[in-house]
């Protein structure tokens, strides 16, 4: 994803221009239009430091730009199911880090599925925010065990998850100190661990798990996340960005996030 944001304050415009974005991809990461489109209005907003309502004019004096073609303007029979969940976090960290206001966040929504012919759940996990500076100069830190920008669902409470699905959430905690470093630092990310009571069905559908999300303006990019499977022989495989798997009752599925960037040199 590449994205060139110029402002003419003359005419109290700007332009948002996706040109030189990668084509149309053979996966499914490619994003209809409307995706990027909401990514630009978001970014946006969050750029104006105030509370204003949601209406028809908040893009008016935004020109989007988008190749036809490309992934992020896909057309039919194009597959596009990550691009609402995955992509549409890129684009929000190209814009972010084009205006240099903020960090790179975790990039993933970790979409985590898992079920059989009784059981379907899916969740994602959440990491931390990145830190980044306000309009004014000022800067900030970032926060620990957050969804950030494209996504803000939340996780079902351990005693329901229990109580409805056949498993065990062995463990779900913040990772002190895994935010990228700098003059202001990074949220931290999370780590959780599900032990299955039946026999699954497991799916990971997740991004920066071979690089991690990068700082801004000389602060130190996080860590790449990863998703393993703990056996009941005792091996653990290491599942790609985009896996699936079985698992039989007792093996575990162990979801690390990546974590977010930091913001200024120390």
């Amino acid at each position: 994803i590449r994205v060139k944001i110029t402002v003419d304050r003359q005419k109290r415009e700007a332009t948002v221009d996706f040109t030189g974005t990668s084509p149309v991809m053979k996966n499914n990461f490619n994003a209809p239009e409307p995706v990027a489109r909401a990514a630009v209005l978001y970014a946006f907003r969050v750029m104006v430091e105030d509370m204003i309502p949601m209406n028809a004019g908040c893009l008016r004096p935004i020109n989007i730009v988008i190749p036809d073609g490309s992934m992020l303007k896909p057309a039919y029979p194009a597959a596009v199911v990550a691009g609402n969940v995955e992509t549409s976090q890129h684009v929000t960290n190209a814009l972010f880090g084009a205006m240099g206001a903020i960090a790179n966040a975790q990039g993933t929504m970790n979409n985590l599925t898992f079920g059989n012919k009784k059981y379907q759940y899916y969740e994602t996990i959440c990491s931390g925010s990145p830190a980044g500076r306000m309009n004014s100069g000022r800067g900030f830190a970032g926060t620990s065990g957050v969804h950030t920008h494209m996504t803000n669902s939340r996780l079902t409470d351990p005693e329901v998850l229990e109580l409805r699905f056949p498993v065990v959430l062995e463990d779900f905690h913040i990772r002190e100190g895994s935010g990228g470093k700098g003059k202001w630092n990074a949220g931290d990310g999370t780590r959780r661990t599900i032990r299955f009571l039946e026999k699954m069905e497991c799916a990971i559908l997740s991004s920066h798990r071979n690089r991690p999300p990068q700082g801004l303006d000389g602060g130190g990019d996080g860590e790449a996340g990863s998703t393993k499977v703990r056996r009941n022989d005792g091996s653990v495989d290491v599942l790609k960005a985009c896996d699936q798997t079985t698992l039989d009752a007792g093996e575990a599925v162990i979801v690390t996030t990546p974590t977010p960037g930091a913001f200024g040199k120390v």
